[in-house]
C-alpha cells in the first residue's frame, strides 16, 4: 500500500509573514484583511502573523526572500495588484513578480504564495477581492497553510 500525504487546513503553530505592495492598495488592503482572517480562523495566533508593506508588487518578491530567509516563517504570502495600463509596464511587473516569487520559494524551500492579481481592470481586481470571483486574500492563506503543513510532513516533522 503506498503512503498519501496532504496538508491541512489547520495553522496552529505556524508562522506566516504577509508580505503586501502598497500601489493599488485600495485592493490589496482587501486581500490582507481576508489573508489574516482566514489565517486566524485556521488557528493562526496573532503573534504569529508578520505583515511587511513594500512599495508595488515589484519589489514583493524581495521582502518576500528576507522573510523566506530568516528562517522565522513557515511560509509566506505574497499580496498585490497589477492592473493594465496602456504601456508595456504591466508584463515587466507582473511578469517580474511572479517569477521573482517562484525564484524564492525554489530556491528557500519555504512555501512562497503567489496571491498577485494580474487584471485588465479595477473592476476584475475588485471581483477578485470578495465578488464573484472569490477572495484571493483568503485562497492564498489557505494555500499557505496547506503547503506549510505540506512540508512538516515531507520533513518528518
Amino acid at each position: 500500500m503506498t503512503r498519501e500525504l496532504e496538508g491541512s487546513a489547520d495553522g496552529a503553530g505556524l508562522r506566516v509573514a504577509v508580505i503586501v505592495a502598497r500601489w493599488n492598495g485600495f485592493i490589496t488592503r482587501k486581500l490582507l484583511e481576508g489573508a489574516i482572517s482566514t489565517l486566524k480562523e485556521c488557528g493562526v495566533q496573532d503573534a504569529d502573523i508578520t505583515t511587511a508593506w513594500v512599495p508595488g508588487s515589484f519589489e514583493v518578491s524581495t521582502a518576500a526572500k528576507w522573510a523566506a530567509e530568516s528562517g522565522r516563517f513557515d511560509a509566506v504570502i505574497c499580496l498585490g495588484c497589477v492592473i493594465r495600463g496602456e504601456t508595456a509596464h504591466f508584463e515587466y511587473v507582473a511578469g517580474g513578480a511572479a517569477e521573482g516569487i517562484l525564484d524564492v520559494s525554489l530556491k528557500t524551500g519555504v512555501p512562497v504564495v503567489f496571491g498577485v492579481l494580474t487584471t485588465e481592470t479595477v473592476e476584475q481586481a475588485t471581483e477578485r477581492t470578495g465578488g464573484k470571483e472569490g477572495h484571493k486574500g483568503e485562497e492564498s492563506a489557505r494555500t499557505a497553510i496547506e503547503m506549510a503543513t505540506l512540508r512538516r510532513l515531507l520533513a518528518g516533522d
